[in-house]
């Protein structure tokens, strides 16, 4: 693998300072979620070495769509257990999927 864990866990912390991860008030140390992930992604990527270029940049994409899916999921899910209402960003993307579906018969 190109990266190190420790190069994976500091460009990590640099994205988290444009987009902040609310942690509230999880019984874990953040430092040590994100070494938990860094490491487990290192692997992951270590494990797809003998892919190829494209098999590579698809498996990335399909983990990073569903990992983005989830959180969607989470944020949605967080937000109507508390009654508030949904941002403008995930409002605009409900509404575009909602467009895109096709209608019933």
């Amino acid at each position: 693998m190109s990266i190190t864990q420790l190069e994976l866990e500091l460009l990590m912390q640099e994205v988290e300072q444009e987009d902040p991860i609310d942690f509230a008030d999880l019984p874990f140390d953040e430092k040590e979620l994100r070494g938990l992930v860094a490491s487990h992604l290192c692997e992951m990527a270590d494990a797809m070495d003998k892919f190829t270029e494209e098999d590579r940049r698809l498996t990335l994409l399909a983990v990073a769509a569903k990992l983005v899916l989830e959180n969607l999921v989470l944020h949605v899910q967080l937000l109507r257990r508390h009654g508030l209402p949904l941002n403008e960003q995930t409002e605009a993307l409900l509404m575009r999927l909602r467009r895109s579906r096709p209608e019933d018969d």
